[in-house]
């Protein structure tokens, strides 16, 4: 084995400059004289603009050019791009335009309404006072609910979309011969993203040729939406990526103000940057979750699972972001229906518009939110019943010989076994100790509570990736791809798979992402699939490589092919220590002109899907007399298949518990009735701190996918899909012998208070 190949836990290699404060991120590409934007947003929710006057702010100090839709007309497309799903009765879902620059009318605060490029960012900003805009309001709808005040005419009622999959009769049928039946309603609560850096861009135009640099999730999507827009040909516009502080599928999408950024470059000439205060991306970044459910499930006399019911109402905010409408609908089925052997099951999402900032992927799109749902009605069934919730899960769990599945969904699960995971994780989580720490809990005052979620998901994404292979000219081995870091140690990664295939030391790769003009294409980075589809594209690639060289390793060795062997980075004769050295070859091949042998690309494509799961047990203490509920234990036992380095796998899940502890316990987006953000400020919108997250026994189960040819299930989401259910579980289970028999996230001190005071007044 390498010294730094696969499997090992290799520090990330990245972290040195990130470390030192020699990262590269947005605004440490901005030219230096560079134009800088700002935006005029409206400030309500849902109005005509009757009156919009931008002439004394063009007038204003270092002002250089202020544009509105009435400028964009006939210059550009003034609308962007978005996909919609299918209607349960074959329709397409509603398709209204959503404008760069609002043209007319607004539909929720923070809405773009004019860009003003300013010599300086200040200039820039102090120029927005200036702007007079004047509006008729119209009355406000944020409910997640259908009804309110129409807000596109192509969706009567609000509603975008009436998605459905499975046989509703034959479901129906199921639950009225079933033995026991439980029905249950959820709220999964809106969350703002929060990277810990704000999204921003750079626009250059040299005449002919756009170039933008922003901070995102994959460059060729972006690309080819600025060259419709712009009317521009794809070759005539470069995107490029710098290193990127977190996206969470939030950076994965294009916003307007890229698109006017570029218009603004290309009209003036000159460079134009902007960088997202923290209060505009807390008002503009697109948002997740924000769910409402009622789901049942019927049940045998055994208690195992015969059916599933679930109707979902999805907020999508005031228009279809770029997925927006496929999150709650497409995505969420993928695992459904968990890891249960269930083949009858209807799923219902209707999507609707409201007057608030758009909703879109975060973590896990779709998935945390479908397996938060299972696995709070399995627990809720369960208590119901008078049942041990673990039992009763392991009852319904699709078998290990029933794998390859095919699930209700028609996802075809590759292979699993649960029951396996399942009991490491109860002994890792030392359940049969549970009582003693309950009673320990009780002795302190405090509530004590085990939940158990069971999580599967499925990667998403294009199935193919691109890679780039070349030796340069000052001896690095370059190592282009596909997929966009946004932290995740991708540099590190992908250079072990390069390391464990074909022998080039780590130092000597020189990694390269997020340029349009570099690398041919890409799928960019999202749902988990970086690693397994990016790592299965190296390999392959890697092996062209070694291949299309072995002709000139036999004339520099004088030997037959079927004499010499490949390993640790070089051609040998086999018995013997004459060698030639990969990258040394590569410099033969630049002397003899055989320039062909020094870059290659190639395009790979992986056959399957794979599907982690794993099992997570989260242990919390609530304090009665306040509320406030902490996360004191918390075990995970995950199978990913194939690790390519166990203590970045780790960290990811870290990253992901952590993310979900939030939207459980603290985090939620308020808005007013008249559609203002109440929670625009991390005063009042509550992240969760370091110590609000306990220290997290990981643990690997693995079962070797047979979807890839590495084995790998991937992980990058796959602790926030666990946690949302494991922790609100818990809490379920510590407030319920007080007599409170229902929660919704987030489980704040005033809340669980309000609960518990409110059940303690029941029992008076």
């Amino acid at each position: 084995m390498s010294k730094f190949g696969t499997s090992q836990s290799v520090r990330r290699r990245e972290d040195d400059r990130f470390l030192r404060g020699a990262g590269r991120y947005i605004e440490d590409v901005m030219p230096t004289g560079s134009l800088h934007a700002a935006f005029f947003r409206s400030p309500v929710a849902h109005g005509e603009i009757t009156e919009l006057d931008v002439a004394d702010a063009r007038k204003a100090p270092g002002v250089r050019a202020v544009f509105t839709a009435a400028d964009l007309a006939g210059k550009m497309k003034n609308s962007m791009a978005f996909s919609t799903v299918k209607n349960r009765d074959g329709s397409k879902g509603a398709a209204p335009a959503r404008p760069v620059l609002a043209d007319g009318r607004v539909r929720f605060a923070g809405e773009a309404i004019a860009i003003v490029v300013a010599e300086s960012r200040a200039e820039a900003m102090d120029a927005l006072d200036l702007i007079v805009c004047d509006f008729d309001d119209l009355p406000v709808h944020t409910a997640t609910a259908t009804g309110g005040e129409t807000i596109h005419p192509e969706a009567p009622g609000n509603l975008a979309y009436d998605w459905a999959h499975g046989d509703e009769a034959e479901v129906t049928e199921a639950f009225a011969a079933a033995a026991h039946t439980t029905r249950l309603e959820l709220l999964d609560n809106r969350i703002i993203c929060a990277s810990m850096e704000p999204r921003g861009c750079v626009a250059e135009w040299d005449g002919t040729r756009l170039s933008m640099a922003y901070g995102g999730q994959g460059v060729w999507g972006l690309r080819d939406e600025l060259a419709e827009n712009l009317g521009l040909a794809p070759e005539a516009v470069r995107v490029t990526t710098p290193d990127v502080g977190g996206g969470f599928g939030m950076k994965g999408f294009s916003y307007p103000e890229y698109f006017a950024c570029a218009f603004a470059a290309r009209e003036l000439g000159e460079t134009v940057a902007w960088a997202a205060t923290r209060a505009e991306s807390m008002l503009t970044d697109n948002g997740g979750r924000d769910h409402v459910t009622t789901a049942e499930a019927a049940f045998d006399a055994e208690y195992r699972l015969q059916a599933l019911r679930i109707e979902c109402v999805s907020n999508l905010g005031a228009y279809n972001s770029e997925f927006a409408q496929h999150i709650a609908s497409n995505l969420a089925l993928k695992v459904m229906p968990g890891v249960y052997d269930v083949q009858k099951a209807f799923f219902n999402v209707k999507g609707i518009f409201t007057n608030t900032v758009p909703i879109d992927a975060y973590r896990g799109a779709g998935r945390p939110e479908a397996i938060y749902v299972i696995e709070r009605l399995m627990d809720h069934a369960a208590r119901q019943f008078g049942q041990d919730p673990i039992e009763m899960r392991r009852k319904s769990f699709i078998p290990k010989e029933k794998f390859p599945y095919r699930t209700a969904a028609g996802e075809l699960y590759d292979v699993g076994d649960f029951s396996r995971v399942l009991d490491r994780a109860i002994a890792e989580a030392d359940v049969a100790g549970f009582a003693a720490r309950k009673a320990e809990s009780a002795g302190a005052g405090k509530l004590r509570g085990l939940g158990l979620a069971y999580y599967i998901e499925s990667i998403l994404g294009d199935q193919n990736e691109t890679t780039t292979i070349a030796f340069a000219e000052d001896g690095m081995v370059e190592l282009l791809v596909g997929t966009q870091s946004n932290g995740q140690g991708h540099e590190t990664v992908f250079a072990q798979f390069l390391n464990e295939h074909a022998g080039i030391p780590l130092e000597k790769v020189r990694f390269v992402q997020g340029d349009s003009d570099r690398i041919k294409s890409g799928g960019g980075t999202g749902g988990s699939r970086s690693v397994t589809m990016q790592g299965n594209s190296i390999i392959k690639t890697a092996r062209e490589v070694i291949e299309a060289f072995r002709p000139l390793a036999e004339e520099e060795l004088e030997a037959a092919s079927e004499d010499i062997v490949f390993e640790d980075g070089a051609f040998r004769i086999a018995g013997t220590d004459r060698t030639a050295d990969l990258i040394a070859l590569a410099e033969t091949a630049r002397s003899k002109g055989l320039t062909d042998l020094l870059s290659t690309t190639r395009e790979f494509t992986v056959p399957a899907r794979s599907y982690p799961n794993g099992a997570h047990f989260a242990e919390v203490e609530i304090d009665p007399a306040t509320g406030r509920l902490e996360v004191v234990k918390y075990t995970v036992v995950d199978d990913f298949g194939y690790l390519v380095n166990p203590m970045l796998a780790e960290g990811q899940v870290h990253g992901g518990v952590a993310q979900g502890i939030g939207q459980a316990v603290s985090e939620q987006v308020v808005y007013s009735e008249d559609g203002q953000l109440l929670s625009g400020s991390f005063m009042d919108y509550a992240l969760p701190r370091a110590n609000d997250v306990p220290m997290m026994a990981f643990h690997t189960e693995l079962v070797p996918s047979t979807a890839n040819d590495i084995g790998m299930k991937g992980c990058g989401e796959a602790g926030t899909v666990g946690a949302l259910a494991a922790v609100t579980n818990a809490a379920l289970d510590a407030v319920w012998e007080r007599g409170v028999h229902h929660v919704d996230m987030p489980l704040t001190p005033l809340r669980l208070w309000s609960w518990l005071d409110g059940a303690r007044q029941a029992a008076e």
